[in-house]
């Protein structure tokens, strides 16, 4: 999180970044940031950390690609879901699906924070389409053996299949 989020949007975009997702508390005018990202040729979306209200996302749904709820407060790896934010989820994706059927046009709903197998199916179930979930990848054991990381991967995929 990046406060004033302007400054840097033109280097993440030279940089070659395609998405570029920021807190609305990083951002003076929320619409104008969101114009700038896409103004650099990427898409864009609003990250909501867990008690960061859904109203941002309001007025600018028409800007909007992504929308990033933090299931954590953001800060470190390895923290624990906060079950607040399936609700929070639904909100979110009843918000979304609104705007889709009026528009036709739409927006990704991604969860990062404690997403894992034991609980990845139930968020999906809320309306996540996208998951960050790196703990549960990188932070399972001490092995860094690629097999390991795809097991757990796989172990996701295979709950997500039952949602």
């Amino acid at each position: 999180m990046v406060k004033p989020v302007d400054r840097i949007v033109p280097d993440f975009a030279k940089a070659g970044a395609n998405i570029i997702t920021f807190h609305p508390e990083g951002s003076e005018h929320v619409d104008r940031t969101l114009g700038l990202i896409r103004d650099s040729g990427c898409q864009a979306g609003l990250v909501f950390n867990p008690a960061t209200p859904l109203d941002y996302m309001d007025w600018v749904m028409d800007k909007l690609d992504v929308v990033l709820l933090m299931s954590v407060n953001p800060g470190f790896g390895g923290q624990s879901f906060i079950p607040a934010t399936l609700d929070k989820l639904k909100a979110a994706r009843a918000k979304i699906d609104a705007y889709t059927e009026r528009t036709g046009r739409r927006i990704r709903l991604e969860v990062d924070g404690g997403v894992k197998v034991d609980n990845i199916a139930e968020i999906a179930r809320a309306g996540a389409d996208a998951f960050v979930a790196g703990s549960a990848v990188y932070g399972a054991g001490k092995d860094t053996d690629v097999n390991r990381y795809n097991s757990v991967i796989a172990a996701l995929r295979a709950e997500l299949a039952k949602a």
